[in-house]
């Protein structure tokens, strides 16, 4: 386990300086906290960085978290994203956001939802391959 001081080095090393809501960790917490966010945030995984950010933005925007839609905006222009993704990134987040509201406001049986987009991906798919 590394020392709180090992920890800041490092964040140091991969950001260039410390952020305030960094350094203010608990001791207890930082390596991992921060092993999350530099694997999370900014390794390549199976979902491209660029993709994660725009899913970050999305999320972020949802719950109204005016920092995280800044880290999320910032880090996705960092690794490709266009002004046209970042903004559809939130469309879909709108998009979602309001067809959940009225599929469970209106007690739509997901049972039949969930037969009725496999049926329409089915069509789609049987679509797409004869074009």
């Amino acid at each position: 386990m590394a020392t709180k001081e090992e920890v800041l080095d490092d964040i140091e090393q991969t950001l260039g300086f410390v952020p305030g809501w960094l350094n203010g960790l608990p001791a207890n917490t930082i390596e991992a906290e921060w092993d999350l966010m530099k694997n999370a945030e900014m390794t390549a995984t199976a979902i491209p960085n660029k993709y994660k950010q725009l899913i970050g933005i999305a999320v972020a925007a949802e719950r109204e978290c005016d920092y995280c839609v800044a880290f999320h905006t910032e880090f996705a222009r960092l690794f490709g994203a266009t002004e046209e993704e970042i903004e559809e990134s939130v469309q879909m987040a709108k998009q979602t956001s309001g067809w959940s509201t009225y599929f469970n406001g209106m007690q739509i049986d997901v049972g039949q939802f969930k037969h009725e987009v496999r049926e329409i991906c089915d069509t789609v798919a049987a679509k797409e391959k004869a074009a």
